[in-house]
């Protein structure tokens, strides 16, 4: 399946790769995508003929489009990122999770070495990377989750993802066992000092990177299907200022924690620690979370940056 660099100088470089994305990592038909492109079906046959023949689609797609790579260098220079990613995408109303899934596996695949500790979060993109990233054995290999949320079994468990990225570089796993939300101040300072939590806490004082998703206010986003806020929460926050939440910190778009108590009641690692991960991989995108992830960038000041290429059209149209 195609994935990492995509690309070439000529328009017909650049349909040629685009065709190839369309069809090996969005699972578009041929007929499909002869109409996204607005060609005939004998030019995508062709096309990936071709894209076969130049060695281009092996594991992954060789070359970048230039279109994502202005993306990529443009969101690098405006917000001081060290190394952004932008997926291609068949267009605005594209679901861009796989795509950006496919990138986020190609990234990791390389970046992730034996001997690390890292910290994940969790979420729907986090989870559709894990096809896509290379398994392999890496000595000494620790996972933490940076969040709690397992005390129910649920369709979408922070614990889920830790586990199965640990499981894909055979690695050790450490999971937060604690709710996603507690009750006051106090349950949650006991959570930590007297339940074993702080041995999670103070891993994250030594991480060698951190991998991290965003969630936007939307309903439909996964902290809300998953049961961890309800409705009546989400609205109160909203009325705040909050624009997205990352391990369940809700903050607004100037990339500030709200001024609401949950943000006190939270399971997770603070922003001030996850500041001074050396390499902080934030990978997410998509139109309803264009506002968290202007918020996300200067919250958590990402090293690597993940997204679609229509999200980073949106964003750097609002820098």
């Amino acid at each position: 399946m195609p994935s990492g660099q995509l690309g070439g100088d000529s328009r017909q470089d650049r349909l040629r790769m685009r065709a190839a994305w369309m069809y090996f990592i969005e699972q578009m038909t041929q007929n499909e995508i002869a109409e996204t492109l607005g060609i005939g079906r004998v030019s995508v046959v062709r096309m990936l003929a071709e894209a076969r023949g130049r060695n281009e689609v092996k594991v992954t797609i060789q070359g970048e489009l230039a279109e994502a790579t202005r993306l990529e260098r443009a969101l690098e220079d405006r917000f001081g990122i060290d190394r952004v990613y932008v997926a291609p995408i068949s267009g605005e109303e594209a679901d861009p999770v796989p795509a950006i899934a496919a990138v986020t596996g190609a990234y990791l695949s390389e970046a992730m070495k034996a001997g690390m500790s890292v910290g994940v979060g969790w979420g729907k993109t986090l989870l559709a990377t894990l096809p896509f990233i290379d398994a392999r054995s890496l000595a000494d290999f620790k996972v933490i989750s940076l969040l709690g949320g397992i005390g129910h079994a649920r369709r979408y468990n922070p614990a889920e993802f830790a586990w199965r990225f640990a499981q894909v570089f055979q690695g050790d796993g450490y999971l937060m066992p604690a709710p996603a939300v507690v009750d006051s101040v106090e349950t949650r300072v006991a959570l930590i000092e007297r339940c074993g939590l702080n041995e999670i806490f103070e891993m994250a004082d030594k991480l060698d990177a951190a991998l991290l998703s965003v969630g936007g206010m939307s309903a439909a986003t996964t902290l809300y299907r998953g049961g961890f806020l309800k409705e009546e929460d989400r609205a109160v926050l909203e009325n705040h200022g909050a624009v997205g939440d990352l391990l369940y910190h809700f903050y607004d778009a100037e990339g500030q924690l709200v001024d609401h108590p949950i943000n006190s009641l939270i399971m997770s690692v603070d922003v001030e620690r996850l500041k001074k991960v050396p390499v902080r991989i934030l990978t997410s995108g998509g139109p309803d979370k264009v506002d968290a992830l202007m918020g996300a960038l200067k919250l958590i000041e990402p090293t690597v940056f993940i997204t679609d290429e229509e999200s980073a059209r949106k964003m750097l149209e609002r820098a």
